[in-house]
């Protein structure tokens, strides 16, 4: 049950996003009362910061406005490049100017300079330890520069994805691309190290538009079964990627792309997107390095909605792993109340919305109840079962309504089950080798 100063607080969001006083609001008390309640672990467990650290630099930041809030975040990213930049000089690498320069840098060499850490990235846990690169330091002082330089490019680059959030403003999306750069660089050069194939994709469609993501393609594995993985709205490519990196070894191939409706894309969120979905699984389905037979798809947050939809659409799909997934429920006409006006600003421009009325019509559209049954193949929904960002209900409802349906709720856990990353990333990693590394020579080694 909802205590009483929960209440008060969802009443005053309320009432801040409907007079449109948030940003007076957030200037006296913070941003923390009109953030998801999860915002701080979101990025702490990304870059492997210190929360009481960054709780604190949360409540120096005092507006949501786009130069202050952009400005503020990427200057903290600067002191994290700024110390990447110290430790690849005795290195002898490149600045990180040259980083996020025009491309010209030869990310194989820095990918050897680091290659020594690169634990420290391909390693880690759903939530990465703070303390890493200090106790790979002290265990491999000869390398003690390679961790602090990767380490440090790992902060920078979740700090500008902080200033990017969530998108749509200038400075934000010119922090977005920044975090998108450092982290296309770390995965690349690395991938040798980690003994995986990641290819930057694009898929081209509609008027202009592309599908952007990272192929990646385990070594010495013959045609192996392949995972879709999407995101959420304001998510990307490296929040979803990194922490499945330490299940690389399992025979398993993964495509990781941004939901549609979100930074890199043109066309805005609505059930035409389900067309998105389908150009990367034929992307996917025609590539002779994969087994084409063998897709599988996995959604956080509303991509667990598109992952959920796509079950029900496409065959080609034998596995799906839907984990937070907002539908009939979290789409209803009173889903926003208690919601920060930041995340309705959010909705409004992924869905092309020009009134929060208007947003809410155009997510009542996408309701998919009516799909549930019609989803073939094994489907494992999970969540946490205190989601304070969408129902919990409506993973549920989809267990409940898909004909081969399995669900996961981790008590006491909110949205996704962050408190339980290692959890359920394990049990979806074994879900998948279950039902499409099958016996007949699948991923053959």
């Amino acid at each position: 049950m909802m205590s009483l100063s929960d209440l008060a607080q969802r009443v005053m969001v309320t009432a801040c996003a409907l007079t449109h006083t948030t940003e007076t609001a957030t200037r006296r008390l913070g941003p923390v009362p009109f953030l998801p309640r999860l915002f701080a672990d979101r990025f702490t467990h990304l870059g492997g910061i210190d929360k009481t650290g960054f709780r604190q630099q949360l409540d120096g930041c005092r507006s949501f406005e786009d130069a202050n809030w952009a400005g503020y975040w990427d200057a903290i990213a600067d002191r994290h490049l700024a110390a990447a930049d110290a430790a690849l000089a005795e290195l002898g690498g490149p600045s990180t100017s040259e980083l996020l320069g025009d491309g010209t840098v030869d990310v194989r060499a820095l990918g050897e300079l680091l290659d020594p850490a690169v634990t420290i990235l391909a390693e880690r846990d759903a939530a990465a330890d703070p303390q890493a690169a200090e106790r790979f330091c002290a265990e491999h002082p000869a390398h003690a520069d390679a961790a602090i330089a990767l380490d440090s490019l790992i902060k920078a680059m979740t700090y500008e994805f902080v200033a990017a959030w969530p998108g749509w403003s200038p400075l934000r999306l010119r922090a977005y691309e920044r975090s998108h750069v450092l982290g296309e660089i770390l995965l690349t050069a690395l991938a040798p190290a980690m003994d995986v194939t990641i290819e930057r994709v694009e898929i081209p469609f509609g008027d202009g538009d592309r599908i952007r993501g990272y192929l990646v393609i385990p070594s010495g594995v013959e045609q192996p079964p392949v995972v879709l993985v999407s995101n959420g709205v304001e998510g990307t490519l490296a929040e979803a990627l990194l922490p499945l990196l330490k299940y690389r070894s399992g025979g398993l191939a993964m495509f990781v792309m941004e939901m549609p409706g979100t930074y890199s894309y043109r066309e805005p969120l609505s059930p035409a997107a389900e067309r998105v979905y389908t150009k990367a699984i034929d992307f996917l389905a025609e590539d002779p390095r994969l087994d084409g037979e063998r897709i599988g798809m996995i959604g956080l947050s509303f991509g667990a909605y598109w992952a959920t939809r796509m079950a029900a659409v496409d065959a080609r799909l034998k596995a799906t792993v839907a984990n937070g997934a907002p539908t009939n429920r979290s789409f209803g006409p009173l889903a926003s109340i208690g919601m920060p006006e930041i995340m309705l600003w959010t909705l409004s421009n992924a869905t092309g919305a020009t009134s929060t009325a208007d947003t809410s019509k155009r997510l009542a559209a996408m309701a998919i109840a009516d799909y549930y049954a019609r989803i073939p193949n094994p489907l494992l929904v999970i969540n946490g079962a205190d989601d304070t960002l969408v129902s919990t209900r409506d993973s549920i409802d989809i267990a409940i309504g898909a004909p081969y349906g399995e669900l996961v709720l981790y008590d006491g856990d909110d949205h996704c089950a962050m408190g339980h990353g290692d959890e359920w990333m394990r049990l979806s990693h074994d879900f998948f080798r279950r039902h499409l590394l099958a016996a007949d020579g699948a991923g053959r080694s």
